[in-house]
């Protein structure tokens, strides 16, 4: 392995944060995994590599001057395609999407590239260019960033969280996409958090605890001996005792909801095609399916985001939809996290207003917090080690620890059904185990009814009795 990029300086800065750098180290040539628990830092060093050379603190030596250096996240879905959905529900609102690119439209001439119809095919991408791109499902916004930034033939690149929201076959397919660029000398580098996920291609291993780099790790041998070394960093648990109590009062019901020959149409796309499911009360059920299955559309039909509901034969809460109740009759009574509501989510005030505002049923920030809902917000806030960050600005935080805090904003009202889609995104091991602890404990203290979506089996609690799977249709 070669020298690719040398840091110098002790202490790398950038944007306001910086990272210690006690042994100089020295990024090398093939696949590397920098790996840390959720607020290590990871993303701010991926930062460094990518833009920080130029900073006059920063020692940074590339092994040459025009050495390209990409990085990309989840996030970036807002600068590649250039437009910002002004808020969640759009992308179910079929008439205030006309200024939304398609994906052939946002990628121009690239699509002609031979390149284009190889890495799409790798990614199982087939089909996507005539899709507007806030239709694609959160495992096809990422694929399809990987294959943007490969068309542009990086020497280096570098992808944060790469694994989260695809299924184990896209999981499998960017692994062998990562080898594959090695083999081509393109050097790649992922900021995990999770050690499973090292890859076996790896070849060296940095670790980050409390922005600060560790001395780097030769893999020799079998990768699970790195893993497991690694496993150490994550050290996160939190006490179930003290998982706050519900004060609100439940309204009776039988049926968590009903939907009957249910069809989603955009175009002349069909994304979901005579679905029907019944969850009852108390009820916890996994939705399962692969990325592009409809998961999170169907789920935009209960949660009332969807104007396609009214066309649809569905129950929520007894309820048949469109007999007279609003839309907020039925979000009080739901609690709702995902990768896209986070994608979505550009909230400016504190991390305690964040999770004192989920009492109310809106993505914005409305009015100011007051004592009470402040005090419940505290207590979540302290359940999940967060309440040094009470008064920070949830804008600063990390992705990963803006999911914890996301989480809390959900559980803070105890809601008659909870919607978990992906609630483990970006977040490190030992936090997975705390969060899905955490959801077994309230299924059993106070029986909510559950919908919990994930890509990865393991992932799923304990308390999830029941499976609904979804699969992909193909259009024309």
């Amino acid at each position: 392995m070669n020298d690719l990029i040398k840091l110098e300086s002790d202490k790398l800065r950038y944007m306001g944060l910086s990272v210690d750098n006690p042994c100089p180290v020295t990024v090398k040539s093939g696949v590397t995994a920098v790996i840390g628990a959720n607020g290590s830092g990871k993303s701010t060093l991926g930062r460094i590599l990518e833009k920080g050379w130029n900073i006059a603190t920063n020692i940074v030596r590339p092994c040459r001057p025009d050495l390209k250096v990409k990085f990309i996240e989840f996030g970036d879905i807002h600068s590649l395609s250039g437009f910002h959905v002004e808020y969640y529900q759009q992308r179910h609102e079929a008439t205030m999407n006309d200024e939304v690119p398609t994906v052939r439209e946002l990628m121009g001439q690239r699509i002609d590239m031979p390149q284009w119809d190889i890495y799409c095919r790798r990614m199982r991408l087939e089909g996507i260019e005539d899709k507007k791109v806030n239709f694609l499902s959160s495992g096809e916004l990422r694929k399809l960033l990987v294959v943007n930034v490969l068309l542009e033939s990086p020497d280096l690149l570098i992808m944060d969280n790469p694994y989260i929201g695809l299924d184990a076959a896209s999981r499998d397919l960017l692994d062998e996409a990562i080898a594959d660029m090695s083999s081509r000398g393109i050097s790649v580098m992922l900021l995990l958090c999770n050690p499973g996920e090292i890859p076996a291609v790896v070849d060296t291993v940095i670790p980050m605890i409390d922005m600060r780099i560790g001395e780097p790790i030769t893999r020799e041998g079998d990768v699970q001996i790195v893993r497991n070394r690694v496993m150490s960093l994550m050290d996160y648990a939190v006490d179930l005792e003290r998982i706050p109590k519900s004060t609100r009062v439940t309204k009776h019901y039988e049926v968590a909801l009903e939907l009957r020959g249910c069809n989603v149409k955009y175009g002349r796309r069909m994304i979901l095609e005579n679905v029907s499911w019944t969850v009852r009360r108390g009820e916890c059920w996994a939705l399962a399916g692969p990325n592009g299955a409809g998961k999170s559309v169907l789920l935009s039909l209960v949660y009332a985001d969807n104007p396609q509901a009214y066309s649809n034969d569905i129950t929520i809460f007894d309820r048949k939809r469109g007999s007279g109740e609003s839309i907020w009759d039925i979000k009080s009574r739901i609690g709702y996290v995902s990768p896209e509501m986070h994608l979505y989510f550009r909230h400016q005030g504190t991390v305690a207003d964040v999770v004192a505002q989920g009492l109310g049923n809106t993505l914005g920030s409305f009015g100011r917090t007051n004592a009470s809902n402040y005090e419940a917000a505290m207590r979540w806030l302290e359940l999940f080690h967060l309440e040094s960050f009470a008064d920070r600005r949830y804008s600063t935080l990390s992705t990963g620890e803006q999911r914890m805090v996301l989480i809390a904003r959900t559980l803070i009202k105890h809601p008659d059904l909870l919607i978990l889609d992906e609630p483990l995104h970006g977040l490190d091991a030992a936090r997975k185990r705390s969060v899905r602890a955490v959801v077994n404990a309230l299924v059993h203290r106070d029986s909510p009814t559950l919908i919990y979506v994930t890509h990865f089996l393991p992932e799923v609690p304990e308390c999830v009795s029941f499976t609904k799977t979804l699969e992909k249709l193909k259009n024309v």
